[in-house]
């Protein structure tokens, strides 16, 4: 176990934290994980099973005089999302996560820390070991993919689930229940571009955005931070109108869910207005700092001149149908909720481009509160991509989870909390896609709600959650479990 761990609290909770850690677990890469866990529990003489898509579930029988009470479910996510800075010498694949502590704060420092939904996963495993928990029948389902599409709640199978109430514990502010999510789907947007022979007289360069705080695209897309690839294509609009730059390559961001941190591209431009060059990124990047002032200050635009590239630029159609469309379409905040004051309800974030040979390929995650809302933006980036020469796809739509104030189980949760901490939870609705809308639709009448601890930065390097919210969920899930077995709370289940 990494040496931070050894004097955390609840060592329980932290012990399985540090194995999340130390075992890889990309999206669509959680066989070494769930393999680990499948031993664990079945030397522990838990129920443990597979299902097709990979999705784990164990089984803890309910404690003494507590087995004819209703089920209940814990549920997380195996798979965490996987970035890290430029220069960073880490393999997701093969490296372990190497945490820090920091003010009374777990973190990574130029990677994601995996807390998204790594404490979820260690509070429900720590759950199923406690011997002294007392709680109703108890399921843990973790599942797989959610980062990448939630394929595993998408391919769980009806009646795979027994339990009445489930515990979603994949939310990342501690005080607040949440009790709705958005639902979503990403928009992928692709070009056939040709390219042409380089023209005589031309020099190359490469630019480079960094320097941002990227983050969550539902959680963090109000905060007003620069999106990496919005910011390059804006200066190549500016270099192409200038300085008659044309485009070389292009790539920006790596998650389809996260707000992109770095993208970069090379461009030749006439030799002659080569020298205008330096200025023209200067006034860029002036404008940028003021724009992103108070919430992304450390953006930064960088220059490169290079002595060639292999590479052909793409003809001048092909270049302005690409910028038109890219700049242009909707990035960022489209409605703010009417019903929940200060959470979004309708988004969209350009989170992948790549220019590969001749095709050029973008990905918008379109999330909202509203199934209907959420087709609608979809549709209008399709419309836009039509209009300039792209072929669009809605893929992956999966459903939001629709509040429901009147929940038995909210009550009784929100009972736990003043019992425990003397005050009363906030109640809301998170605009990040929770996997609680595709369980409703396998397992419908499933009384459902999500709590977790402080996580900050998640989907982007120095992702960090506080030690002491992790505590608090500790205690809070043993006290809701204990109130979920007692008789008179099972019969009004």
């Amino acid at each position: 176990m990494n040496a931070v761990f050894a004097e955390l609290e609840p060592r329980p909770v932290w012990a399985h934290f540090a194995t999340l850690c130390a075992i890889p677990r990309p999206s669509k890469h959680e066989a070494a994980l769930r393999q680990h866990l499948l031993a664990w529990a079945r030397a522990l003489n838990l129920q443990a099973r597979v299902d097709a898509a990979g999705n784990l579930i164990l089984e803890k029988p309910a404690s003494p005089g507590c087995g004819g009470l209703p089920g209940v479910v814990l549920q997380g996510h195996l798979d965490m999302v996987c970035q890290k800075n430029a220069g960073t010498a880490h393999d997701f694949h093969r490296d372990s996560i190497r945490p820090v502590l920091r003010d009374g704060w777990l973190a990574a420092e130029d990677t994601t820390l995996g807390a998204d939904n790594g404490i979820g996963v260690a509070l429900a495993l720590a759950a199923l070991e406690d011997p002294e928990l007392v709680h109703p029948p108890l399921e843990v389902l973790l599942t797989v993919d959610e980062e990448a599409g939630m394929g595993g709640a998408r391919a769980l199978a009806p009646g795979t689930l027994s339990g009445r109430s489930l515990i979603n514990l994949d939310t990342e502010e501690w005080g607040e229940f949440y009790l709705g999510c958005a639902g979503g789907m990403d928009v992928e947007a692709t070009r056939p571009c040709t390219r042409e022979a380089m023209p005589e007289g031309f020099s190359y360069a490469r630019i480079a955005v960094s320097g941002l705080l990227g983050g969550h695209s539902g959680i963090d897309i109000h905060r007003g931070r620069g999106n990496a690839i919005r910011l390059l294509l804006d200066a190549l609009d500016a270099l192409a109108a200038r300085l008659s730059a044309r485009i070389l390559s292009l790539e920006g961001g790596t998650a389809r869910n996260a707000i992109p941190r770095e993208a970069v591209a090379t461009v030749a431009l006439p030799v002659m207005r080569a020298g205008e060059l330096p200025a023209l990124l200067d006034t860029l990047l002036a404008d940028w700092k003021l724009r992103l002032a108070g919430c992304d200050d450390g953006v930064r635009l960088d220059c490169t001149r290079l002595a060639g590239t292999g590479d052909r630029p793409l003809r001048a159609a092909d270049q302005s149908a690409l910028l038109n469309f890219l700049r242009n379409a909707p990035n960022g905040v489209a409605r703010m909720s009417d019903a929940f004051p200060g959470v979004v309800e309708s988004s969209d974030s350009l989170g992948v481009l790549r220019l590969d040979g001749e095709r050029l390929r973008a990905v918008f995650m379109v999330r909202s509160l509203h199934d209907s809302e959420a087709h609608m933006l979809a549709r209008r980036i399709g419309d836009m991509a039509a209009a300039h020469g792209f072929s669009a796809e809605e893929i992956g739509p999966y459903p939001g989870w629709s509040p429901n104030p009147a929940s038995p189980l909210l009550g009784l949760a929100r009972r736990a909390y003043r019992g425990a901490f003397g005050q009363d939870a906030r109640l809301q609705v998170i605009h990040a896609g929770l996997e609680c809308g595709l369980l409703a639709r396998s397992h419908p009448g499933l009384d459902m709600l999500s709590f977790g601890p402080d996580i900050r930065g998640a989907h982007a390097p120095g992702e960090r959650v506080d030690i002491a919210s992790v505590g608090r969920c500790w205690v809070l899930l043993k006290a809701l479990l204990a109130a979920l077995a007692e008789p008179a709370t099972g019969q009004d289940q």
